[in-house]
C-alpha cells in the first residue's frame, strides 16, 4: 500500500486541477494527487472554443451569471458569490495570463491559444507541489469510518489511501465519477446530453453549411422553449450559439421526444416583415426578387432559398411580387418550421445534464452531506451551463470553493 495522502483529486481537468492548486498553495505541504485516467490532463481545456479556451463570460452579477445554468441555477448563487468570472479572471492574470472580452461576453486569452491556459494550470501544480498521475483510472473508492479515511484502487490495482478525496472527473455520460458517487451513497439525477446541435433534411438548408445568420429566434413547437443567438447552417442541419442554448435549456424534454420534434425559425428577429417587404416593393420595383435580400442580416443563397419556398419565380420583380406570395415570403422569414429528426453532437465538448444531486452537497465548501471527507467539482455534480464559458466558470468556482475547504480541514 502507497503512503497516504492529504487529498486525492479523481480527474485532471479544469475543476480538479483548481482544486488541487488551490488546497495545496492555501496549505503548503499538503500532499496532493491528481488521478487523470486518460493520457492527458486538461484534454477538454485543449479543446474548448476550437482551441483557444473560452475561460469564462464576463459577468459581474452573481444572480446574473447563475441565470446561464439551466441546472443549478439558483444553487450556485452562493457559490458564485463566493467565486465569481472576476475572481476568475484576477487569478489568471496574476500568474501572467490575460484574457480578453468578445462582443457577446466570452472571455478568451489574449493568446487565443488554451496551451496558454495549460501551461498556467499545470505551472501552478507544479509550483505548489501537486503530483500527477496520468493513464490511472479509479476503480473503486471505499471509506473507512473507524479511520474517517478513504481506499481507493486504481485499474492498475495499486491500493491509494487519502484523507479527503474530490470527484472532479466530468460530465456522468462520459465518467466514472458518477459510479463511484453512487458507491458511496449518492443519488444520481439520470444524465442526458446538452449543448447538441440539430439534425434536419430539409431543402431550405441543404447544401448551405458554413452559412450563418447573427442573430435569430428559435422555437421548440409545444415545449415552450424559445431562445435567441447566431445560427449556423451545417452538413446535417442548424448549430450556432442560439441552437446550443435551446439544446441546453429543453436538453430533458429533447432527450423524451427522442430528438423528433418541430422548430420554428424567425430569421430577422425585432423586424417587422410584411412592412418591410412591402416598402422593398415600392423602392426596388424592377429589380428581380431574388436578387438581394432587403434584410442585412440575410445571407443571399439562404435568401433564395427562401424565396424558392415562398414560390418566387426566377424572374419576378419586386413590383410584381403579390399579396399571397408576400404572405408566404414573411412566413418563411419569421414563422417557417422545421423537422428535427436527431441531434448531433461534438463528442470532444461533450456536455451532459444529470450527475450527482446537489442536494447531497454543501456548496459553501463542495463537500460531502452524507461522507465527511468526500468532495464534488465541475460536470459530475447536476449543474451545466449553456454555451459561453459558464461550464469552466462553475469548474473554477467549484474547484476553488472545494480547495478552500480541503486546505483548512
Amino acid at each position: 500500500m502507497s503512503d497516504s495522502w492529504d487529498l486525492i483529486v479523481v480527474g485532471g481537468g479544469a475543476a480538479g486541477f483548481f482544486a488541487a492548486i488551490t488546497a495545496a498553495e492555501s496549505r503548503p505541504g499538503l500532499r496532493v494527487l491528481i488521478l487523470e485516467k486518460t493520457a492527458h490532463v486538461l484534454g477538454k481545456v485543449k479543446i474548448s472554443g476550437g482551441g483557444r479556451c473560452n475561460v469564462t463570460h464576463d459577468c459581474a452579477d452573481p444572480r446574473e451569471l447563475a441565470n446561464n445554468y439551466p441546472r443549478g441555477s439558483k444553487s450556485l448563487i452562493g457559490p458564485l458569490h463566493r467565486w465569481g468570472a472576476a475572481d476568475t479572471v484576477a487569478w489568471f492574470e496574476q500568474r501572467g495570463v490575460n484574457l480578453k472580452t468578445e462582443k457577446d461576453g466570452r472571455m478568451f486569452p489574449v493568446t487565443d491559444d488554451s496551451q496558454t491556459i495549460i501551461n498556467c494550470l499545470t505551472t501552478a501544480a507544479e509550483n505548489a507541489g501537486v503530483a500527477i498521475r496520468t493513464s490511472t483510472a479509479v476503480e473503486s473508492i471505499t471509506h473507512d469510518e473507524t479511520k474517517n479515511s478513504f481506499h481507493l484502487v486504481t485499474g492498475q490495482g495499486e491500493e491509494l489511501p487519502a484523507s479527503s478525496v474530490l470527484l472532479a472527473t466530468g460530465g456522468t455520460r462520459l465518467a466514472a465519477g458518477a459510479r463511484l458517487a453512487q458507491s458511496l451513497g449518492h443519488k444520481l439525477i439520470a444524465d442526458v446530453p446538452s449543448l447538441f446541435a440539430f439534425n434536419i433534411d430539409d431543402p431550405r438548408i441543404d447544401d448551405l453549411p458554413g452559412v450563418s445568420v447573427p442573430d435569430s429566434e428559435v422555437t421548440v413547437e409545444g415545449m415552450k422553449l424559445t431562445a435567441n443567438g447566431p445560427l449556423l447552417i451545417t452538413h446535417h442541419g442548424l448549430s450556432g450559439p442560439g441552437i446550443l442554448k435551446l439544446s441546453a435549456w429543453g436538453a430533458r424534454e429533447l432527450h423524451a421526444s427522442n430528438y423528433r420534434f418541430t422548430i420554428t425559425v424567425n430569421w430577422i428577429p425585432g423586424q417587422d416583415a410584411a412592412a418591410i417587404l412591402t416598402s422593398t416593393r415600392q423602392t426596388w420595383g424592377k429589380r428581380q426578387v431574388r436578387s438581394q435580400a432587403p434584410f442585412d442580416n440575410i445571407p443571399k443563397r439562404l435568401w433564395q432559398r427562401l424565396c424558392d419556398a415562398a414560390e418566387v419565380s426566377a424572374d419576378c420583380i419586386w413590383s410584381q411580387l403579390g399579396k399571397e406570395t408576400t404572405q408566404k415570403l414573411t412566413t418563411e422569414l419569421t414563422r417557417g418550421r422545421y423537422q428535427v429528426s436527431s441531434k448531433s453532437t461534438n463528442k470532444d465538448e461533450f456536455v451532459t445534464c444529470g450527475g450527482v444531486s446537489l442536494k447531497d452537497v454543501n456548496l459553501k465548501t463542495m463537500e460531502s452531506k452524507l461522507l465527511p471527507g468526500l468532495y464534488f467539482a465541475g460536470e459530475v455534480l447536476d449543474i451545466d451551463g449553456i454555451t459561453g464559458g459558464f461550464n469552466f466558470q462553475n469548474a473554477w468556482t467549484g474547484g476553488r470553493l472545494a480547495g478552500l475547504a480541503i486546505a483548512e480541514k
